[in-house]
């Protein structure tokens, strides 16, 4: 017999969202009616199974001293009970849906409380759990009131029949494997637990069970229309708009209306006979029309980022402070949207949106993801024995979020493939909730949504879709319909490890087409759990280090900031690229072109400055009068006369817009925007006229002195090279140079080693020394078992006054059909230069296509602070258009480093073989006698092929011919 035909399966099994929860209601944070946490410290009991025990621990007398303790919000499997699990898109078990395995760690949770002194005695009360993965099955003093499904939304019981002065027993049974687990596939770490609060709420005769806030604002006459429906009816006031009505009676009043640039809430009461609750209103309309998203009449640019509900030690029990701190550093990186990925959020997450301003896609607790690679065979969202399921959990996010106006969409879930169940939700929704728009990106025909969304369409294709003439899907009635609606990229640039790469070039198209409203970064957080090395150090772990027989590693690893909140330099590049404002001009000519590219905000609550530098040191400065222009205007000022710099001096305006006072996420003073505008660019020579000179087994080159058979630098100044420079290809590649397994053609780093890049051979054809007083180094560098190499020559020359100069010119050989890594010198250092100086792009890495955040300056920093810690070790560090650099020793000793062309300059404690090699930063074990240095001339781009498109072909390292020089000087 098959498993769909089963007649009776255990509640924990069965398609049904649950037994006996209370219909969904809004979240209150604010109510005069009593409420008590019971979060806390909770008894706890592990089985293997779930029927490894029976319910008698539900009943009251039962004696669990001897059980373990537990916290509450909190999974079990962090707190010494099994272990965490990650897979991207494959269920961890058996796909027979509904049933899983009998291997069903379920964990029982006891909880025994009091009730306040002065808890009212009339009314009923309600429990209420905001989270539990994946089912539970919940007891109150011996009486059991039912079972539920949806991990990330709330459900409610009405207890006020049971409860009991003292001694209350809460027995929860929670099950991690479910027949909702198959709805709940997200790229996420799998964990159990009752991760949420669980809160005892008064209902007093007369409470609110409903309420919907509907504030719209018509843009042509500055008014806001309220109109708050609530059941049971009672009244509203908003003392600030002089309102009292009574609810379900609408009224019209000039308003400010509420964006996420200016995010103006108004305190209201609602008050029925038995409660009275604060709310935040704000006035806002969002439509589609004329084939645009418009929010309050203006389209509407998401510069976004997808986030995932994690703590590095919690997991997803996400505390309040946590989540203002990520609102707070997203508003401080420009970051202006959030899209709830792949559930609802915490609902606190939503309010803090409300306040500090953000654009919100809310979307359901569903993905069905784990489907695909069976033909999307036995898709619940395609079978309707599993409808009531989905319809219960778009109503549970519906009714819990609605009132909040920082939500602009709900989205029907993601990677769900296309199904009956899905029309359901879009249909229940539009019914319910006709003030937002409907998102889904799983079908490409658009049948059920106002928004055409896709997932890492490459910049060609949004370039096809901004101008309306992407290629047909289907039906081409459908077809018509989405090629009318507005496009957004929910999901783009992936972040993970080096990078994303690339978002510059997204967001052209962005600004360019109006269709093409912004996208979201994939994504915020790398959910990475934190670990103590032996030595002390702490560290991050992934997919794979608990032991998983079933993982996908460290794709779990994909976000703008670092499990600890540490931004990423991959966020500082998406601050920089999404700036509301845009800075341009012509340095020479002294000219600034400014354009406001808020939606709504003029620039008044902007400073602009102006800088003026020369060789990295500013020798000027003033503030630059800029007019409130309104949102897409421009306007072209005049800067002043300059300040006189250093004949031959490299010199450029810096301008920058700050805040010109202190708002609820930054301080005043805080940057916005800037942008730099060169004027003049100083030439730079190489040394010459010194002869070599043989002595014995050495030549002697100026400061240099050389090996004579190989012709190896071995010292420069009486400076002992731990390494001599020779030419180097190769990085540890990048999450994004290896790119995705679905996407084979351009793993370049597969390639790369596939073709040995990383076990390169030098061979020296010749050491000449030439009459016009050069050193010539000849030689071939290759890697074995294949007939492609480089011809490298090496050209030294040297002056009077200490200074040693190489040009290395390069030449392919053989049929390159793929990139090169890097191309440039490998050298050597000894380990007392652990001090770096640096006049170029800085202070972050920065790679072709990750560029626009890297401001020219001088810039100083350890080479231990040189280092990225991705959560998995790869290429990292580079800083780009250095024009010098110098390593120094604490008593000032060291070498200074100057480029034609400006160059790429990397330096570490470890080799790039070691790099390479590490799984995890504590791998990486500091060389006490060697900083390892990279002089590049060219990086391949980062691109975002871990999951999005490969590395444009502008940003390609081609082998081709090429020539770069340095020059080398001793410092004493």
């Amino acid at each position: 017999m098959s498993s769909t035909q089963h007649t009776t399966l255990p509640y924990y099994e069965d398609v049904s969202p649950g037994a006996g929860a209370l219909p969904p209601r809004p979240w209150t944070p604010s109510s005069d009616a009593a409420r008590l946490s019971l979060n806390g410290t909770w008894s706890f009991r592990l089985s293997p199974t779930a029927t490894a025990e029976d319910d008698s621990f539900a009943r009251p007398g039962y004696d669990a001293r001897g059980w373990d303790e537990l916290p509450v919000p909190g999974h079990w499997v962090l707190h010494g009970h099994g272990a965490p699990i990650y897979t991207n898109v494959r269920y961890p078990f058996p796909v027979d849906p509904p049933r899983v395995p009998d291997e069903n760690p379920t964990g029982d949770h006891l909880r025994v409380f009091d009730l306040p002194g002065d808890w009212p005695a009339d009314g009923d009360a309600v429990l209420r759990f905001e989270g539990v993965e994946s089912c539970a099955r919940v007891w109150l003093n011996g009486e059991e009131l039912g079972t539920f499904k949806g991990s990330r939304l709330p459900h409610e019981f009405a207890v006020g029949g049971l409860l009991q002065p003292s001694g209350n027993v809460l027995a929860v049974r929670v099950h991690q494997w479910s027949s909702g687990t198959y709805l709940e596939d997200q790229d996420q770490w799998w964990l159990p637990g009752i991760f949420r609060e669980v809160t005892l709420e008064h209902r007093p005769e007369g409470a609110l069970d409903d309420y919907f806030v509907h504030a719209s604002y018509d843009h042509t006459t500055g008014a806001g229309t309220l109109r708050i429906d609530s059941d049971p009816g009672g009244r509203v006031t908003v003392p600030e708009l002089g309102l009292d009505l009574a609810t379900g009676e609408s009224a019209t009043v000039p308003v400010e209306p509420w964006t996420a640039e200016t995010p103006r809430l108004y305190e209201a009461r609602l008050t029925t006979v038995g409660e009275s609750v604060s709310l935040r209103v704000g006035f806002r309309t969002v439509v589609v029309e004329d084939g645009l998203l418009k929010v309050n009449g203006r389209r509407v640019l998401f510069r976004g980022v997808n986030r995932h509900e994690f703590h590095p030690e919690n997991g997803r029990a996400v505390d309040l402070a946590t989540m203002r701190r990520d609102l707070v550093l997203m508003k401080r990186h420009n970051i202006n949207a959030v899209r709830t990925s792949h559930y609802p959020p915490h609902p606190a997450f939503l309010g803090l949106c409300d306040e500090l301003g953000l654009w919100v896609i809310d979307e359901c607790d569903l993905e069905t993801h784990g489907f695909v690679d069976l033909g999307w065979r036995n898709n619940p969202v395609d079978d309707d024995r599993w409808t009531p399921a989905l319809l219960d959990r778009a109503e549970r996010m519906v009714e819990r979020d609605k009132n909040h106006p920082s939500v602009v969409m709900w989205s029907l879930g993601n990677e769900c493939g296309t199904g009956r169940g899905l029309s359901a939700m879009a249909d229940w929704i539009r019914e319910r909730d006709p003030s937002r728009v409907i998102h889904y990106e799983g079908d490409l025909s658009c049948a059920d949504t106002d928004i055409y969304s896709r997932m890492y369409a490459p910049h060609e294709e949004v370039d096809q879709i901004g101008r309306r003439t992407e290629p047909p899907w289907g039906d081409p009635e459908l077809d018509a319909k989405r090629r009318a609606l507005p496009f957004i990229e929910c999901e783009y640039a992936h972040a993970m490890g080096n990078g994303p790469g690339g978002l510059s070039e997204y967001q052209r198209l962005f600004q360019e087409h109006e269709r093409c409203q912004g996208g979201f970064v994939w994504e915020w957080i790398d959910h990475g759990f934190t670990r103590r090395a032996p030595d002390g150090r702490f560290y991050h772990v992934y997919g794979g280090d608990f032991g998983e027989e079933l993982h996908d590693g460290n794709f779990v690893c994909d976000g703008l900031v670092f499990p600890d909140r540490t931004p990423s330099p991959g966020l500082i590049e998406y601050k920089k690229v999404i700036e509301p404002v845009r800075i341009e001009g012509d340095g020479a000519d002294g000219t600034v072109r400014i354009t406001n590219g808020h939606d709504f905000a003029d620039l008044s609550h902007l400073v602009f400055s102006w800088t003026y530098e020369a060789d990295g040191e500013a020798i000027g400065s003033g503030e630059l009068a800029a007019p409130p222009l309104p949102p897409g205007e421009s306007a072209v000022l005049k800067l002043p006369a300059p300040p006189e710099a250093e004949a031959g001096a490299e010199t450029w305006w810096t301008v920058e817009a700050r805040l010109a006072a202190a708002t609820a996420w930054a301080e005043a003073g805080h940057p916005v925007a800037w942008a730099q505008l060169p004027v003049a660019t100083r030439a730079r020579t190489l040394a010459s006229g010194a002869a070599p000179r043989r002595d014995g087994g050495r030549i002697v080159l100026g400061p240099g002195v050389f090996d004579a058979a190989t012709g190896a630098l071995t010292s420069l100044g009486g400076l002992r090279l731990t390494e001599p420079p020779r030419l180097d290809i190769w990085r540890a590649p990048t999450d994004n140079d290896n790119g995705a397994s679905w996407q084979p053609d351009e793993r370049w780093g597969l390639i790369w080693r596939r073709f040995g890049l990383h076990r390169m051979r030098h061979r020296t054809d010749a050491v000449e020394t030439e009459p016009d007083g050069a050193l010539t180094v000849r030689t071939r560098v290759a890697p074995a078992a294949v007939d492609i190499g480089l011809e490298t020559v090496y050209r030294w020359t040297a002056d009077g006054d200490g200074r040693l100069s190489l040009t290395v010119s390069v030449t392919p050989l053989g049929e390159w059909t793929f990139p090169l890594p890097r191309l440039g010198l490998r050298l050597g250092v000894p380990a007392a230069l652990g001090d770096a100086e640096w006049f170029g792009g800085g202070p972050g890495e920065a790679y072709p296509d990750t560029r626009a955040a890297a401001r020219v300056g001088r810039w100083a920093l350890s080479v231990d602070e040189l280092q990225t810690p991705y959560v998995r070790p790869q290429e990292n560090g580079a800083r780009i258009d250095v024009r010098w650099a110098r390593l120094t020793a604490p008593d000032g000793s060291g070498v200074r480093i100057e480029g034609e062309p400006a160059f790429w300059f990397t330096a570490r404690r470890w080799t790039t073989e070691q790099l390479d090699a590490a799984e995890h930063t504590p791998d990486l074990e500091p060389s006490n006698e060697t900083v390892w240095v990279n002089l590049d001339h060219g990086q391949q781009g980062i691109g975002s092929q871990s999951c999005g498109p490969g590395v444009l072909d502008e940003h390609r390292l081609d082998a081709a011919p090429a020539e770069f020089s340095f020059t080398f000087t001793r410092l004493e």
